[in-house]
């Protein structure tokens, strides 16, 4: 299998994080943003939405978005239930960390990260993206007050997924972090997995 990965992006990291703590290897191909591999991959037909992260599988076909390779890579293994209502439940968060966290804690993180986005990040848009941040954050805070993972008893793809920008939400999106203690809680069982990498491993 080969990954097309942005080595900077959250999208990226979560799959290489899962990847790792299954233990599978994989060759990983860097195309980072405005760079020369990101457009050769494009022009090659090997990002089918544009955009990584994509995984290659060993036939040839392209797997594309972040989540649906979390879900193809957990099948049979303990970070996806087994139970229906389980399943479905890690499926919302996901939905969820696309839908609302990903367009809130990322977006924020990429006008403050990446140069060519800072013209964007006015003064009005960064507040109103923190104010909003930490209304999603307290959404997980108040989840995880009360079980030590997202879905169930083990941690699953949902943790996994979610993960991805909240680990870095402080340091690359300035939110204040020292709100959620149970999400720092959360963060340090992630961490402490076996098999774990960071962002930049």
């Amino acid at each position: 299998m080969r990954l097309f990965s942005m080595p900077s992006s959250g999208n990226s990291y979560k799959v290489r994080l899962l990847m790792s703590l299954l233990g599978r290897q994989c060759d990983t191909v860097d195309v980072e943003y405005e760079t020369e591999a990101l457009d050769r991959a494009k022009a090659e037909g090997r990002l089918p939405f544009g955009k990584a992260p994509v995984l290659e599988l060993d036939d040839g076909r392209l797997l594309p978005e972040s989540n649906a390779i979390l879900f193809w890579l957990a099948e049979g293994t303990s970070f996806l239930p087994e139970n229906a209502f389980r399943r479905a439940e890690v499926m919302s968060w996901m939905f969820w960390e696309q839908n609302q966290h990903e367009g809130v804690i990322a977006v924020r993180g990429a006008l403050l990260f990446y140069p060519q986005r800072r013209h964007l990040a006015t003064p009005e848009r960064l507040a109103e993206l923190l104010e909003r941040g930490h209304q999603l954050l307290q959404v997980m805070e108040d989840r995880l007050a009360t079980q030590d993972w997202l879905v169930g008893d083990a941690p699953s793809i949902a943790d996994i997924c979610l993960y991805g920008y909240t680990h870095t939400a402080e340091e690359r999106s300035g939110f204040d972090m020292a709100r959620f203690p149970a999400i720092n809680r959360w963060l340090a069982r992630i961490a402490a997995l076996p098999g774990y990498v960071g962002l930049g491993e």
